[in-house]
Order: C-alpha cells, then sequence, then structure tokens
C-alpha cells in the first residue's frame, strides 16, 4: 500500500461495485490512499457534470459503459498539481473531509503525478502525456462564423424548400453564413446515407446553392443501421454490426426507435461507413458531418468482431472524424488533443441551463477538448419550441451573449421567428462582438492545436491560488478577456471578479483589481473585460 499527499474522492478501477474505506487497513491491500488537505479542489472528466466541478460531497458516479450523453476523459486534474489517468473505465466516489483516493494498484491503466503546484501545471503535464496535442485543428469554419443547425425549425421534416428557405432567413435578417448543419431524417432510412428523394428534388443543386451563399454544409449521421431497410440484411450478412448473445446482430433502443449497430471493430465495418460519408461528399458536395450517437451504453452486452469495451467503442466512432475537418461529435471516450469539434450535451431551454454552459466549457478545455461548442442557443431540445411553450426572449439574448466568446455558437431556433425587433438586434449585438474578436478566437484555436491548451479558461488556470478555485460564472477567453455575462432571469446587473492588474470593459470604464465590481449590464450587452496592459 502506498500513501500520497492529496485527495477527497473514492476512484475504483475495475471494482463490481463501489466501495468504502475510512482507513488503510478497511481498504485493504490493493488499494492506494491518498490523504486530503481542505485547500485542494478537484476536477473530473465527466462533461456532463462539469457544473459540478470542482468536486463537492457526496459526488457518484460511473464511466463503464456510460459516457453520461458527453464526452467522458479518465481524468482527475488538482488545483496542488496532481494528475491521475486512468486508460480503463472507473467508478468515482468523492467524500469530503477525509474521504480517500483508492485505485487498484495492479492496474498499469492507473497512473498519478504531482506535476506541479496549480490546475494548469497538472493540465500541460496531462496533455503532453497522455493527449499530446495533434498540431491540427478541425475546419477553422466552426469558429470563424456563427453554426446554424436545421434541428429546432424542421425537427423531422427536413426538406430541401425549408433548409433553403431558413438558410435565406440568416442572411436576409442580418447573420453571418457560416456552417449549416443538416439534422435527423434528411435521409432515406438509418443506415441508407442518400437524401430522401421525395423531400429533396435535386440536393446537389442545394447544397451548391448553398455554397454560393457562403455556407458550409454538414450532414447528421449516427452508426445506427435500420433492421427494416435492405442495408441491414447485407450488413447483417457480411457480419459487419454488433451481435446479442443468440449470435444474430443486436437490436438496441434509442430515442428514436430500435436499431442495429455498426461493429466498428471491424475494419469492414469502417471501411463501409467511410465510403458513404465519401459519397455523399463526392456526389453532392457536403462538407462534413455531425456524427451524433456513439453512446457507449448502446454497446454495452453486445458480442463484437474484437475484443472491445463499450467505451472503446465509442472512442472508434471518434477516430473515423479525423478523416472529416468538419466534424461534431457529441459522444466520446478519450480522443483529447485531437482536431475534433465537441458540443455539450443538450440542454433545455432554461436558465438552469444557461448556467451551466460555463462550468462544463471550462472542464470541456481542462479534459484535452479544446474546440467546443455549448449546445444551441436557447437550448437544443425541440420540445422546448413546440407550438404553446412559453419563449423566454431574454434567455436566448444571454445565451447567445454567453456564447459570443466561446470558440463556437451555434444557433438552431430562429431568432427572427421568436424575438421582437429589440431582442433580435440584441443577439445581432452578441454577434457583432464576436466578430470583433474573431482574429483573437482563431488565434487561440491555432494555438490550442500546437499547445492543447484550453480556449475556455477558469480563472483558476490563469490566477492559481487566489481564491477563484469554484469561480464558474465567469471565464477567460485565452490569458487576455474575462467574460461574465448575465445568467439569471431580469438581470439588469452582476459582481465581477477581477485578478490583480487593469482592465478595460465592455463598458469603456478601466478597472483595477482585485476588486469585486458590480457593474450595470444592459439588456443588448455582454459584460467582458480586457487586459488593459
Amino acid at each position: 500500500m502506498k500513501r500520497f499527499a492529496y485527495c477527497a474522492c473514492v476512484l475504483l478501477i475495475g471494482f463490481p461495485r463501489l466501495l468504502a474505506a475510512e482507513t488503510p487497513e478497511a481498504a485493504g491491500t490493493n488499494t492506494i490512499i491518498i490523504g486530503t488537505p481542505t485547500n485542494v479542489n478537484w476536477w473530473a472528466g465527466i462533461i456532463e457534470d462539469g457544473y459540478r466541478m470542482p468536486l463537492t460531497n457526496g459526488y457518484t458516479v460511473n464511466v463503464q459503459g456510460d459516457n453520461h450523453q458527453n464526452q467522458i476523459q479518465p481524468l482527475l486534474l488538482s488545483s496542488q498539481g496532481d494528475v491521475i489517468w486512468s486508460a480503463a473505465p472507473f467508478k468515482l466516489q468523492f467524500q469530503a473531509g477525509g474521504g480517500d483516493l483508492l485505485v487498484d494498484p495492479k492496474s498499469d491503466a492507473v497512473s498519478q503525478t504531482k506535476a506541479g503546484n496549480s490546475l494548469r501545471e497538472a493540465f500541460l503535464y496531462a496533455s503532453k502525456t497522455f493527449f499530446p496535442p495533434s498540431r491540427h485543428e478541425p475546419d477553422e469554419r466552426l469558429f470563424a462564423s456563427p453554426q446554424y443547425n436545421t434541428w429546432i425549425e424542421l425537427m423531422y421534416d427536413q426538406n430541401q424548400a425549408d433548409i433553403l428557405k431558413y438558410a435565406r432567413g440568416i442572411k436576409q435578417h442580418g447573420f453571418p453564413a457560416g456552417v449549416l448543419m443538416i439534422d435527423d431524417n434528411w435521409q432515406e432510412d438509418y443506415g441508407k446515407w442518400d437524401f430522401k428523394p421525395g423531400r429533396f428534388a435535386n440536393p446537389r443543386n442545394m447544397i451548391t446553392s448553398l455554397h454560393e451563399a457562403g455556407f458550409k454544409v454538414m450532414l447528421w449521421v449516427r452508426p445506427f443501421i435500420s433492421p427494416d431497410c435492405d442495408v441491414y440484411r447485407e450488413l447483417a450478412r457480411q457480419e459487419m454490426l454488433v451481435k446479442d448473445s443468440a449470435g444474430e446482430p443486436a437490436v438496441v433502443r434509442w430515442w428514436n426507435g430500435a436499431s442495429a449497430l455498426l461493429d466498428f471493430t471491424n475494419p469492414k465495418a469502417v471501411a463501409w461507413f467511410r465510403a458513404r460519408l465519401d459519397y455523399l461528399q463526392t456526389t453532392y458536395g457536403v462538407d462534413g458531418f455531425k456524427f451524433d450517437g456513439g453512446d457507449s451504453s448502446f454497446y454495452c452486452g453486445v458480442a463484437t468482431s474484437q475484443p472491445e469495451s463499450p467505451n472503446g467503442q465509442t472512442e472508434l466512432y471518434g477516430k473515423i472524424g479525423l478523416s472529416y475537418p468538419l466534424n461534431e461529435y457529441r459522444a466520446m471516450w478519450k480522443m483529447g488533443g485531437q482536431p475534433l469539434g465537441e458540443r455539450l450535451s443538450d440542454k433545455a431551454h432554461s436558465w438552469a441551463d444557461v448556467r451551466k454552459l460555463i462550468p462544463d466549457m471550462i472542464l470541456e478545455g481542462l479534459m484535452g477538448y479544446p474546440f467546443s461548442c455549448p449546445d444551441m442557443i436557447g437550448g437544443g431540445e425541440f420540445t422546448s419550441f413546440l407550438p404553446g411553450r412559453m419563449i423566454d426572449q431574454d434567455l436566448i439574448v444571454r445565451s447567445a451573449q454567453c456564447q459570443a466568446l466561446m470558440p463556437m455558437m451555434q444557433f438552431s431556433v430562429a431568432p427572427w421567428r421568436v424575438l421582437d425587433k429589440k431582442h433580435l438586434q440584441a443577439v445581432l449585438r452578441a454577434i457583432q462582438v464576436r466578430t470583433e474578436h474573431q482574429d483573437y478566437i482563431l488565434k487561440l484555436v491555432r494555438q490550442a492545436a500546437l499547445t492543447g491548451e484550453p480556449i475556455v479558461r477558469s480563472l483558476e488556470y490563469e490566477f492559481p491560488h487566489q481564491g477563484f478555485a469554484r469561480v464558474t460564472d465567469q471565464f477567460m477567453l485565452g490569458d487576455e478577456i474575462l467574460v461574465a455575462p448575465i445568467l439569471a432571469a431580469g438581470a439588469k446587473e452582476r459582481t465581477v471578479i477581477l485578478p490583480r492588474g487593469a482592465w478595460k470593459g465592455f463598458d469603456g470604464k478601466l478597472y483595477e483589481g482585485p476588486a469585486n465590481e458590480t457593474v450595470p449590464v444592459p439588456y443588448d450587452q455582454l459584460c467582458y473585460f480586457e487586459k488593459a496592459n
């Protein structure tokens, strides 16, 4: 048994159930115990729970066969420079005030290191050691302009006429062209990756028209195959699908029904899927893909052609996106440092979910996913925008402002449809702020490809040991801009924590830190500060 310096959590690798140990004797001989001072804060790589970081008492999670609807990085970082990495899925239980970190020392999957004395030093060590930056970034169009997704406006009625109408509306209402994502149900069927003839008279012409209007076009895809289509029968015959205990193609349930799953441990299945994507690019001029699905939970209890964990299947799906610079993923296992666009899980049209954006995005960067998108402005759950639902116009404006100085910002619900003139102008003002800082954002994207460093950073990352570890309602964009958006309904002012130094505010005033400043923030303004020197 070994004893180290820090921690207030219990990490169990390869155990069938959560265990607890108050003493080394109770923990047994197969554990490593790390004592805990109260000044240590920990961040764990469960992106969906970013708003619960740094970890607090009573936090438990199991990522074995469960990516919790978002990215998972098997990493823990502390504010005191500690790094814990597990190449295998794990269970975690956090108990403050004397809790212990328990791992299985027989497993060579686990690595523990004292990398320095700060969160930044811990991250830089982890990045260099476990997920080094690839020196490549996704297509810069993901960052240079807002993105637009057809999901909320069209839902399952994706069709050529309305897609072109949506694109025209973007430009007619003063929004810049950007990446346009055509979402679920453009295809003939799940696994039949071609445009549905009854809805798309001439998809090649449609995409040409979108290109001429300044858009790049992405299509929604996922690794599911409908068991009712002819493609399923051929893939089953060639054993490209995962199997159930009876040796037949497994059929799993998901939010749109029941489907078979491609087996990405089979090179033939990978080649088939890539061939379909390449066909869409060469035949229609498609620029990239939104890779939905891939959640490890779908791969639990199935047989594959080669041994692989459910989490590993998610990772294999992620590797496919490396061939397509214009990409987006929601589910992921590992793959930090790679040129993949990672987005947060679907957020509701609620202030509670708006407040999750900053801590979730901070965690994305800390876990090696700097090229990240904070879901759709105003929320990505379509039920929030069904007829009869109340739409909070202020929430959409503040959501747009919150995203304006993040790596990406993505619209789906058409602001010009749901907002009055005053609120629409406020959203356009948020885009203007982004445009004014576009060069700096792109600079950070390129730097992240080289260094791996986060684009969205916590104050603790930039200003260690100054009491900022639990500040989760403001963030640093790189090392020059502090962003403190309004995150509460009806708020017209907010208190901003300014670190040491001179700061020029969005209001033109000069502020001197360290200080807590309460500043008025009109409905059409984003609260942010730039280093004055």
